[in-house]
C-alpha cells in the first residue's frame, strides 16, 4: 500500500512539474522541432535512449515526449541539498557511476516492470559538444536483462542552451532551436545467458541507432553507422 501511495505521489508531482512549468519554460524559452513523436508508445514499458551533450537535454526529452520517464541520474546529483530531494521526488533511479551497480540495475528494472519508460544515456555522462563518445554497457544490460525494448533518440543544439540562464531566453527574445528525433522502437536479440559479447553488441546496436537519427557531426565514435532506422529496417 505504501509502494502504492509512493508511486502516485511521484507521478503527481511529475505531472505538475513537468506538464505545467517546465513544458511552459520549454514553450517560451526554446524553438523545438520534433521529429518522429508517433514512434513514442503511449502504454507499456521501454528504455529511451538518448545522445547527451547538455544539462539541457533531460528537461527537454521530459517535456516533449508524452510519457512520464523514469530517468537513470548520477548519484552525485541525489546527494545535493534540496536539489537532490527533487531528484527523488521525480522517481529518477540514482546510479554510481564507478562500479557496477547492482541496486540501480534492479531498480531500473522496477520501474521497467511498473509499466514505465526508463530514461537512460549510453555515454554514462554528458559530453558537453557534439560527437558521440563510446558508451558504457549499461544500457544494453538493462535492455538484454528486462527484455525492454529501446526507442531511440537524437537531440541536437542543446549546447546553446545554458543554465539558469536559459530560463530567461524570453526576456532578451533568443530562443535557440533544438531538434528531438524519435527513432523506430527495436529490441535487442535476446540470448539463453547474457554474456560480454551481447552486451558489447548491444551497445553497439543501440548506439548506431542513436546515431543514425544524429547529423554526421553528431555521430563522434559511431560516425561510419550505416543504419536505415527512419524506415524500420534491420543494420545489414
Amino acid at each position: 500500500m505504501k509502494a502504492k501511495l509512493a508511486s502516485l505521489f511521484v507521478a503527481a508531482l511529475y505531472c505538475a512539474n513537468i506538464r505545467i512549468w517546465a513544458t511552459l519554460l520549454v514553450a517560451i524559452n526554446l524553438r523545438t522541432e520534433i521529429i518522429g513523436i508517433e514512434n513514442v508508445p503511449k502504454k507499456g514499458a521501454f528504455i529511451l535512449a538518448s545522445n547527451h551533450v547538455s544539462l539541457a537535454d533531460p528537461p527537454v526529452l521530459s517535456v516533449k515526449t508524452p510519457r512520464r520517464i523514469a530517468w537513470m541520474a548520477k548519484k552525485e546529483l541525489f546527494d545535493i541539498p534540496i536539489l537532490g530531494l527533487f531528484y527523488r521526488f521525480y522517481g529518477c533511479v540514482p546510479v554510481k557511476r564507478e562500479r557496477a551497480d547492482l541496486a540501480a540495475l534492479r531498480k531500473s528494472q522496477e520501474a521497467l516492470e511498473r509499466g514505465l519508460p526508463l530514461g537512460m544515456f549510453p555515454e554514462g555522462t554528458r559530453t558537453g559538444k557534439p560527437g558521440l563518445k563510446e558508451a558504457e554497457p549499461g544500457t544494453a544490460l538493462v535492455a538484454l536483462r528486462s527484455g525492454a525494448p529501446v526507442l531511440p533518440v537524437g537531440i541536437t543544439s542543446t549546447k546553446a542552451v545554458t543554465l539558469p540562464a536559459g530560463f530567461f531566453y524570453w526576456l532578451t527574445r533568443r530562443r535557440p532551436g533544438i531538434r528531438v528525433v524519435y527513432g523506430t522502437l527495436f529490441s535487442l536479440p535476446a540470448p539463453l545467458t547474457i554474456r560480454k559479447p551481447d552486451v558489447e553488441a548491444g551497445t553497439t546496436r543501440i548506439m548506431q541507432e542513436i546515431a543514425a537519427l544524429l547529423p554526421s557531426e553528431y555521430r563522434g565514435f559511431y560516425r561510419e553507422a550505416k543504419l536505415k532506422v527512419s524506415s524500420g529496417t534491420e543494420p545489414a
